[in-house]
């Protein structure tokens, strides 16, 4: 059960930030000036709330990884949201990869 914790933890921190990065980049006019109200537009998107709860999902499926693995196993296994996220956001971005 463990490592099915932790393949929840890894898919949601990769939606999350996918979801994130798709919605940002569909309204970049919210940041370019930083103010209360374009923060709370953003904030109110549906699409980003779902990525704020999916890191919700994430810390809580870690927890529950944690508390079944050492962390000294359990850790290591984040290192694919790095590769996860980079080669999806080439494909979905089309952002370039590279060394």
């Amino acid at each position: 059960m463990a490592y099915v914790f932790i393949a929840l933890t890894i898919l949601l921190t990769v939606y999350g930030q996918l979801v994130l990065k798709w919605q940002v980049g569909l309204h970049p006019h919210l940041l370019a000036p930083i103010t209360p109200r374009n923060l709370v537009t953003l904030l109110l998107n549906p699409w980003v709330i779902s990525a704020f709860a999916a890191a919700f999902g994430a810390s809580l499926c870690w927890m529950g990884a944690i508390s079944r693995l050492p962390i000294s196993r359990a850790y290591p296994y984040m290192a694919i949201n790095f590769f996860l996220v980079a080669l999806l956001a080439t494909w979905l971005f089309h952002e370039q990869l590279d060394a």
